[in-house]
């Protein structure tokens, strides 16, 4: 179906983009042959880093005409191989594209291209007392292409959502190279279908952004963070009910369970407060007046404590504020130091059901004799579930991965929830689409993708089984 690049293609590549910007030895491709999904890697023919949306619509015209397959690339730390050249052919990275175009105090708006870093972006509008609420966890390290692609999420989903409800305009090329506006500086547009919207979360398969409107709101002058011990996670979950059942929607409500802070105190070799605990909660508060979030803060407390809490800490100033989010913040790394070799999933579930989710996912570790770490987002029902290979032989890790994925996945499926959150279905999840949507569901995104590229060179081999 797909074709090679030979000579003559690259040196039409150079001339798109100019000599600097086209690698093609494998050591300085290299970094672009992979995403963050440990274990997964494909070598592209050549990495194309382009700087215009012209040079993007003159390189999808030269690869429509030749039938090469086209990757989109941001920063590469997608968790699903979504940025991972499977059919080989062109990487077309944006990393150049990393400008902040303007910020735009009257109308509360901020355009950006897709390879800025999306922490940039909040350093940026935070300096004008503006806020971005979506936080990712590699937030210093991804762009918000890449969000765009995914509609990230990140801790601070429970109260102000994902991606999705901050984008207003975006500026892509069509894999045919038309150029489409979509959108513009506006809160309210209902005109035709919502190209925005199918756009994002499409994980570079129709379209490559390039040029993003994001609304923005006041920047909240109060932060306070809480941390909560329990001895069990049940009391934990029920705490996190009662919390949204009084009408206080915090900030963020992440977990953690015991084997969790063990990892990162081991890697830190450092102690932290309540390791006994069998979970943990974060939580935060944020709002304009004081005296508010002070009310908000002691009735979160009371709840917690009456719900079995051993105690809360609460911190007010960043220092502190910074050492609650220590241990959470590490996690993905230790569980890394532990095991170089490990399966990450991120189910989601209503929350209610996460004491379920975790009880169920005990149960596989012990029946397949697996050591599996789970923590995440209990304000959203987010579980992230590392499945740590350890000492297993290789051969039985291929064979155990794509069984313990199932498992995890019908488990989630049958307490309402969906196989993907916020890391998307990419490369590594493709398969298992079946589970989580009826063949109707697929066919619609079958035709769409369709009608977007027709000979199915953006991003090829990934969503869709």
């Amino acid at each position: 179906m797909y074709n090679k690049l030979n000579p003559d293609l690259i040196e039409q590549l150079r001339k798109i983009v100019g000599k600097d910007q086209i690698l093609i030895d494998e050591e300085r491709m290299e970094p672009y042959s992979h995403d963050k999904v440990v274990g997964l890697k494909a070598d592209p023919e050549v990495v194309v880093k382009v700087d215009t949306k012209e040079q993007i619509r003159e390189i999808f015209q030269l690869a429509q005409r030749e039938r090469v397959p086209v990757t989109p690339r941001g920063a590469g730390y997608g968790l699903s191989g979504g940025a991972v050249p499977v059919r080989g052919g062109i990487v077309l990275s944006v990393e150049k594209m990393n400008r902040i175009l303007e910020i735009d105090k009257k109308n509360l708006m901020v355009t950006v291209e897709p390879g800025v870093i999306t922490g940039d972006i909040h350093r940026a509008v935070e300096a004008e007392g503006l806020f971005y609420p979506p936080d990712p966890a590699s937030l210093d390290s991804c762009t918000i292409g890449g969000n765009i692609a995914e509609d990230a999420g990140g801790p601070r989903a429970v109260k102000y959502g994902v991606t999705r409800g901050y984008v207003c305009g975006l500026e892509a090329v069509l894999p045919s190279g038309e150029i489409i506006d979509c959108g513009g500086k506006l809160v309210k547009n209902v005109t035709g279908y919502n190209l925005i919207q199918l756009l994002i979360g499409s994980e570079g398969t129709l379209a490559v952004v390039t040029k993003i409107i994001l609304r923005l709101l006041p920047l909240p002058k109060i932060q306070i963070d809480l941390l909560v011990p329990f001895d069990n996670f049940q009391s934990a979950a029920d705490t996190v009910s009662d919390i949204i059942g009084h009408h206080i929607v915090p900030t963020t409500i992440e977990f953690m369970e015991q084997d969790s802070l063990k990892a990162v105190e081991r890697l830190l070799k450092k102690q932290f407060p309540f390791n006994d605990a069998s979970a943990q909660l974060l939580i935060q508060l944020d709002g304009n007046r004081q005296e508010a979030v002070d009310a908000d803060v002691e009735t979160v407390g009371t709840l917690c404590l009456e719900h079995g809490a051993r105690d809360v800490l609460v911190a007010k100033d960043r220092p502190t504020r910074l050492r609650l989010w220590e241990a959470r913040r590490m996690i993905i790394e230790a569980l890394n130091f532990e095991s170089p070799i490990n399966h990450m999933e991120d189910v989601v579930v209503p929350r209610s059901q996460i004491p379920a989710l975790l009880k169920g996912i005990k149960k596989i570790a012990s029946d397949y004799s697996l050591r599996i770490i789970s923590f995440g987002h209990a304000g959203d029902g987010n579980v992230h579930v590392n499945v740590l290979k350890d000492q297993i032989s290789d051969a039985h890790w291929e064979d155990l991965v794509p069984t313990v994925a199932e498992k995890i996945y019908r488990l989630t499926l049958t307490l309402g929830g969906t196989i993907t959150g916020e890391h998307g279905i990419g490369y590594t999840r493709r398969r298992y689409l079946p589970l989580a949507l009826d063949e109707s569901q697929i066919a619609l995104m079958r035709s769409i993708k369709t009608a977007f590229d027709p000979n199915h060179i953006l991003n090829p081999s990934k969503v869709l089984p």
